[in-house]
């Protein structure tokens, strides 16, 4: 049974970070104003997860077409694995799907772009498959507003958690004073 708690509450020991196709030539195509918020958001998210030994994992949609994830974040993954995909779902790579089962973990923390076509069919296979979704909406994009609007209304009524960044970087820090506070915390000032 899934307890409001367990549902609502991250917690480090059974959570992991998915970044879905942060990629340079899909960026060109994005308001330079939100994707630069999506972008700090998202680095935020990534430090934060590598500070607190979260898994990681980056998707990639055609990489001959769209390009690598941006640079930028990469450099804030401490190598995490990234998996080249063709379905918009994440969910139609066998790999990406076995490295989620392998790590045990059941909240699932979504950034990335876009929100209606590829963050959103992952969602929803994720929610089908029984894990607890955590949609971060000020580390998500679309094309157009209206587009994401209505992917983050659709993923909530599927029953993904809506949160932002900094609710899910100190709900992953759970209390203030420690080493990790002291450093994550700065990223949000």
């Amino acid at each position: 049974m899934i307890t409001i708690r367990r549902q609502f509450f991250l917690d480090t020991e059974d959570s992991l970070l998915v970044l879905i196709d942060v990629q340079e030539k899909l960026c060109k195509a994005m308001d330079e104003q939100a994707l630069n918020r999506l972008k700090a958001n998202a680095g935020i998210l990534l430090e934060s997860a590598v500070e607190l030994n979260l898994p990681i994992i980056l998707t990639e949609q055609y990489v001959k077409g769209l390009g690598e994830t941006v640079q930028e974040l990469q450099d804030k993954t401490n190598g995490a694995p990234r998996y080249e995909k063709m379905t918009f779902s994440c969910c139609g790579s066998g790999e990406f799907v076995e490295k989620i089962k392998a790590t045990g973990r059941r909240q699932i923390v979504i950034a990335g772009m876009e929100t209606h076509v590829c963050v959103l069919q992952t969602a929803i296979e994720l929610l089908d498959a029984g894990y607890i979704i955590h949609l971060v909406q000020d580390a998500v994009l679309s094309r157009s507003e209206q587009n994401r609007q209505a992917a983050i209304g659709m993923m909530q009524q599927a029953g993904a958690v809506i949160t932002c960044t900094e609710s899910v970087l100190f709900q992953w820090l759970k209390m203030a004073g420690t080493e990790s506070f002291k450093k994550l915390s700065k990223l949000v000032k």
